[in-house]
């Protein structure tokens, strides 16, 4: 005669676990975490925080000069991204006078002499 034996859970023993998914939860929260930290820190290394900013007005030019240059500007909410072609700042035209930046950070500018501006 065969008897069944009962076969009691020890102390150590969890249903929890015999599943290998359990732990898939927790490594996806640690991973969000570990990016929005991550992406904090960009921000920061850049000294950027304005760009966190949603009242914050802000324009960046990346390669100034170059052909390949681009202006971002972010008026409160809104980001534009501007790609430098011959109709976004190229083209022809004339000059019509000279800027002049003052040592406490002021610009003046000044028509030309040939040009009237009215002003």
């Amino acid at each position: 005669m065969r008897r069944k034996r009962y076969h009691r859970p020890g102390i150590l023993y969890e249903e929890d676990d015999q599943n290998p998914l359990t732990g898939v939860a927790n490594l996806f929260d640690i991973a969000m975490v570990f990016s929005v930290a991550l992406m904090i820190a960009l921000v920061m290394s850049f000294q950027l925080p304005e760009l966190l900013s949603p009242t914050a007005d802000i324009t960046i030019v990346k390669n100034p000069g170059q052909p390949d240059m681009k202006i971002i500007v972010k008026e409160g909410q809104n980001i534009e991204v501007l790609n430098m072609t011959d109709q976004i700042g190229g083209g022809t035209g004339e000059a019509l006078g000279t800027a002049y930046q003052l040592a406490d950070g002021r610009v003046v500018y000044v028509p030309d002499s040939g040009n009237d501006t009215g002003s």
